[in-house]
């Protein structure tokens, strides 16, 4: 079959009635022919540039800020591996700002496969959505992170020109940021997957303003044997705490002071459900916890890239 001719896009829906305000691609040239495999079938491109995660909202501006990942044909597009600032009434480029030039990658790729780029990776998409800050002097930062293990932080204000980086993992398919990262008044704080790596996990907290390293947690003792401490799923944090769930299944709460441990659970197991059915905990990915009215929600259980599935929902409460 022809490859690849798929390009990540942002829509925009009026909504009172879903009627398509706007369609904009990441990658603004259409897929072309480009000659043919050995096996007579068309190559195609540009093609790539997904969009993982949700888009970032910026009203002030009037932009609205998406993170790419990486591209599936040679050459490369100029904006995968990007963060593009869309104009929020039409969707027309505003601007973009590349970090990882030429990453073409494919699932399952080998080399010598006809259909797969010459040189294959690194594989350094963003799969976190940007976030964007304000400081206490009312300055502005986009802060984000990517799978090359570098934090981020950008000034929206001039085409997301670099302000400061940082590296929070050793980076690489399945490795740096994966889902998501938090950030509060002052703090980001940045999970570390490096999943197929000798040393995965550790959480990161960087200072917004400067992009200085505050604390670092290294990761933590798996609970479960041919487990890794990997952090894939998205942290999230509250007034002194950020919650995180890893690969190998436990569920951290970090003081985001010093980086000190809280509390921890073991949520592999099996477990009586309020709904009678038969449930069992495994390694977290994807979505982060949520934190609502006291309350502490976190799915377990994901059996794909080594993980343990699972399909439990568990809530926490706070002791009296």
């Amino acid at each position: 079959y022809p490859c690849c001719t798929f390009r990540g896009s942002l829509v925009a829906l009026e909504i009172e009635t879903g009627q398509l305000g706007w369609k904009s691609f990441s990658i603004p040239d259409e897929p072309r022919q480009r000659g043919r495999n050995p096996d007579g079938a068309f190559l195609m491109g540009p093609a790539g540039a997904a969009l993982w995660s949700a888009p970032t909202i910026d009203v002030r501006r009037r932009v609205v800020y998406v993170a790419t990942g990486n591209a599936y044909t040679e050459p490369a597009a100029d904006t995968s591996d990007s963060v593009i600032a869309f104009d929020i009434e039409t969707g027309v480029t505003q601007w973009v700002r590349q970090f990882t030039k030429a990453d073409v990658f494919v699932e399952g790729c080998r080399a010598g496969n006809p259909n797969c780029p010459s040189r294959i990776g690194p594989d350094f998409d963003f799969g976190a959505s940007p976030a964007l800050v304000t400081l206490e002097d009312g300055q502005d930062l986009l802060v984000v992170g990517q799978k090359s293990g570098f934090s981020y932080g950008l000034d929206p204000d001039a085409e997301g020109e670099i302000v400061w980086q940082r590296r929070v993992g050793q980076g690489g398919s399945l490795g740096g940021v994966e889902w998501g990262f938090a950030v509060d008044g002052g703090k980001a704080y940045f999970p570390n997957s490096d999943h197929l790596t000798r040393e995965p996990g550790g959480l990161t907290a960087i200072r917004v303003r400067t992009g200085e390293r505050v604390w670092f947690a290294g990761p933590q003792e798996p609970v479960c044997a041919e487990c890794t401490a990997a952090i894939i799923a998205a942290v999230t944090t509250i007034p002194g705490v950020v919650f995180s769930g890893s690969h190998d299944g436990a569920v951290q709460a970090y003081s985001s002071d010093d980086g000190s441990v809280l509390w921890d659970y073991n949520t592999n197991g099996e477990y009586e459900t309020v709904n009678g059915l038969t449930a069992t905990g495994g390694s977290i990915n994807g979505a982060g916890p949520v934190i609502v009215d006291g309350m502490l929600y976190v799915n377990s259980g994901y059996g794909i890239f080594g993980g343990r599935a699972g399909n439990v929902l568990l809530a926490f409460g706070i002791d009296e």
